[in-house]
């Protein structure tokens, strides 16, 4: 397939730059098997789930943290830190990246005790370096430095005292340079609701990369290469996938492609392993049309960027034709798009 069939236009000012209080956006519900499309609120979640549905968060917490450094030439650069990496280190994307070559060190301006120096020390398989701090003090603290990294296309960034917004309220695990941000929209209350209705709530792990920003650029979808993202499926959440009696509801693309990696797992050990498969190391797992789910009967998600692999997920999983019509539904009705913006069902 052509990657401009998952081209489409949309107005900038549709583009939310702000969030929303949590559970106040608003809900377009796609039956993929009818085309009906519904406008509701994300609060009526509950009206779609039924008793024992599973519900599946990823729980990942981003940890991720956008820094201005000084590079030993006195330029300036930007590092983003992604992850925590060994005793001392983080590993990190670099800006001018060709500047940032092992040896090479930067200085990093925390918010107290003056600059501190960080060596990189590696390049690693996606073009990110591993930076060394002087202790594994200096790098825990350096977790608290900086901004949020939000996404290329908010311009707005958030106060220091909000920033947990861009976090679920569910995250745990730390490891994500970005919010799975389908998660965005739940609240405690919301959760509690739905487990008192006798919805089950599973709980699995995605690390979300910083590609998952960059749009498809080959020319057809085939000759796209997936990024590597780190994921967990606990034998706790497999157990309460395998007894579903009802739907498997992912939230967010992130949840769908960790559910389908692990179903790809228990389908390789045989007719006995049942659905998905306790799994854990990385998925480069690509979702188009044609693809079959084995694993997954419902998303909610958020409007994606055109062009990117998660419209490509979402067009497999509802239909291409389907998807450009919900879109064209969601522009006509001033929907708010990508991670700060309204919510999407597809039942």
């Amino acid at each position: 397939m052509r990657t401009d069939e998952f081209d489409y236009d949309l107005p900038p000012e549709l583009i939310a730059q702000t969030p929303l209080p949590r559970g106040e956006s608003r809900l377009l519900v796609l039956h993929r098997f009818t085309g009906e499309i519904e406008h509701r609120l994300f609060g009526d979640l509950p009206d779609y789930l039924a008793p024992r549905d599973v519900l599946v968060l990823n729980d990942t917490r981003v940890s991720a943290r956008r820094l201005r450094a000084i590079r030993g030439n006195g330029a300036e650069a930007e590092v983003l830190l992604v992850r925590p990496f060994g005793e001392r280190a983080w590993q990190a994307i670099v800006r001018p990246g060709r500047a940032f070559r092992p040896g090479a060190a930067v200085t990093l301006a925390g918010p107290e005790g003056g600059p501190v120096r960080a060596d990189v020390t590696a390049v690693t398989e996606d073009g990110g370096r591993i930076l060394e701090f002087p202790t594994a003090e200096l790098r825990d603290r350096a977790a608290t430095w900086g901004q949020a990294p939000l996404p290329p296309y908010i311009h707005v960034p958030l106060p220091p005292e909000q920033e947990e917004r861009y976090q679920t309220v569910y995250a745990r695990q730390a490891g994500s340079a970005a919010a799975p941000t389908a998660g965005l929209h739940f609240t405690p209350e919301l959760l509690e609701k739905l487990e008192a209705a006798g919805t089950i709530i599973a709980r699995v792990t995605l690390h979300v990369a910083v590609a998952t920003f960059r749009p498809v650029r080959a020319e057809t979808v085939e000759a796209h290469e997936m990024h590597a993202e780190t994921i967990e499926v606990p034998q706790e959440a497999a157990d309460v996938v395998n007894g579903c009696r009802g739907r498997i509801v992912a939230v967010g693309t992130t949840s769908v492609r960790t559910l389908e990696t692990a179903a790809a797992a228990a389908a390789s050990s045989g007719p006995t392993a049942g659905r998905v498969a306790p799994t854990t190391g990385e998925t480069r797992l690509f979702i188009v049309p044609g693809y079959k789910f084995r694993a997954v009967d419902a998303i909610i998600t958020n409007f994606h960027l055109p062009r990117s692999s998660l419209l490509m997920l979402v067009s497999a999983f509802a239909g291409v034709e389907s998807t450009r019509t919900a879109y064209r539904s969601a522009i006509e009705n001033r929907y708010r798009f990508f991670s700060f913006g309204d919510a999407m069902l597809i039942v």
